[in-house]
């Protein structure tokens, strides 16, 4: 038996009247997140690729020659699965590896001609998306937008290197 519909709005106010903001923030980074994979993911598959592809892509592009231990880092992808997706990306001839100058047992990743056509291909989908997801926001908002995204990242990480000097022990202390 469903609940009168008066009954979920006066639930649905209360709940709204005790959310922390604090709180919410992080509920709804994490589904807007979780949003923009699937959205880029649909739209990269409609061009023949994968959002995961995209990014090895992009990536190189940016910082062309990073080892591949970089690389899963810089994707917060297990090594093994990026290997998997580079031995695809080097199938179809998009990227190529090198052996690194100085460590014999590392790879260094570089875009070859096609890859970097292949990414040539993708920039208006890349412009559709950000006008699509960004469009309501001014080049100031955008700014200011990564501005405190990168802020977070930093807090996250900063929190998560503590953590992990901690030995994975909470610094919050529980009353028994």
């Amino acid at each position: 038996m469903r609940a009168p519909a008066h009954h979920k709005q006066a639930y649905n106010k209360l709940m709204k009247q005790t959310l922390s903001p604090r709180r919410e923030v992080l509920f709804e980074l994490i589904e807007v997140a979780r949003a923009l994979r699937t959205y880029v993911d649909q739209r990269a598959r409609e061009h023949g690729m994968t959002r995961a592809q995209w990014g090895v892509l992009a990536r190189l592009e940016r910082d062309e020659g990073m080892m591949q231990a970089e690389m899963a880092d810089a994707l917060e992808m297990q090594p093994i699965s990026l290997v998997r997706l580079v031995d695809r990306l080097c199938e179809q001839g998009l990227i190529e590896r090198r052996a690194h100058p100085t460590d014999r047992r590392a790879n260094c990743l570089y875009l070859t001609e096609q890859g970097r056509a292949r990414l040539a291909q993708m920039v208006p989908l890349r412009r559709e998306i950000s006008s699509n997801v960004l469009g309501s926001f001014s080049d100031n908002d955008v700014a200011e937008l990564l501005s405190k995204l990168l802020s977070l990242k930093r807090n996250i990480r900063w929190a998560a290197a503590r953590r992990n000097a901690l030995g994975g022990r909470s610094e919050v202390r529980h009353a028994r």
